[in-house]
């Protein structure tokens, strides 16, 4: 059977550009064949690799899509990967990189194991963003991390809403609508929790909100939440995963709730998916003081 592998690069970076032609030439070595988007190749320069253009059609049919990157290459491939059902496997070029399953030090025997099929693929949930105002659609899209409704000049006064209710009017500088994925990207940074990634719900986070009641919200993936910019205040912007840009105007309704299509993430076998992986991460990814930990008592 034939074997397909999408690879990209953040080309900006020489280090990752190398990497990209370590991971190319190992896999055709290997017998797969092998896609490059047409603006990286020329960078990568690597002989035996098929020139695609960069749209969704470029993931389709592949067994997985390597990114060599931050989260930033990760979020951007995801656009390519997740309509064609295609899994992503991040190397971790960037800073934090919580998306990305191997670091670059472990670049070689990480493609060994996408050759030797060795490993497994989960799924993240995605959040379906939609706008409206005055009844008519004006955004309609996706995120994997996080909707953020934002201010663009002054103070947002907005209404959130859970389920058709609303919840608390806040004057703020935004809010974020979260996936656990997201939980450790913006929704982190405004002070929200840390939510694994096999847990199940959609988060509301608050930024800089002048109100006594203005925490991190944690609900049901089933819920829909909702936030409406008050008429007599300025209009926001829309972001979604930091990439998808839409202008607010006041009076504004954005709705987001749990996405109909996920986005397919490849991890190595032998990580246990009882979620100390994850929390091994974190350890590492903030560098958390565990010195002096025994580990459960044995027998």
């Amino acid at each position: 059977m034939n074997r397909t592998v999408l690879v990209t690069v953040h080309t900006g970076r020489g280090a990752a550009v190398e990497s990209a032609r370590l991971v190319v030439n190992r896999l055709v070595d290997a017998g797969i064949t092998v896609r490059v988007l047409e603006q990286e190749a020329v960078d990568i320069g690597c002989v035996g690799a098929e020139v695609v253009p960069c749209d969704p059609g470029a993931a389709k049919d592949a067994e997985v899509m390597i990114v060599l990157g931050g989260d930033g290459s990760l979020l951007r491939s995801a656009e390519l990967a997740r309509s064609a059902g295609t899994p992503l496997f991040g190397v971790n070029l960037g800073h934090v990189g919580f998306l990305a399953e191997a670091e670059v030090d472990d670049l070689a025997a990480a493609v060994d194991s996408v050759v030797a099929g060795n490993y497994d693929v989960e799924e993240r949930m995605t959040i379906d963003v939609l706008a409206r105002l005055n009844g008519q659609v004006i955004a309609d899209t996706w995120a994997l991390n996080e909707a953020t409704v934002e201010k663009r000049e002054r103070m947002l006064e907005v209404v959130a809403e859970v389920d058709g209710r609303p919840l608390s009017r806040w004057g703020c500088d935004g809010v974020i609508c979260a996936t656990p994925t997201g939980s450790t990207a913006y929704a982190f940074s405004a002070g929200g929790p840390v939510v694994w990634p096999e847990v199940e719900a959609l988060l509301m986070v608050p930024i800089s909100a002048h109100a006594l009641f203005a925490k991190p919200l944690v609900v049901s993936p089933r819920a829909t939440l909702a936030v409406e910019i008050l008429p007599g205040t300025p209009g926001g912007v829309l972001w979604c995963d930091g990439r998808r840009r839409f202008d607010l105007p006041t009076g504004t309704r954005v709705e987001v709730r749990r996405g109909e299509h996920p986005v397919r993430v490849a991890r190595l076998h032998g990580i246990d998916s009882t979620g100390a992986p994850f929390t091994d991460r974190l350890v590492a990814k903030f560098e958390l003081p565990v010195q002096g930990w025994r580990g459960r008592v044995r027998p």
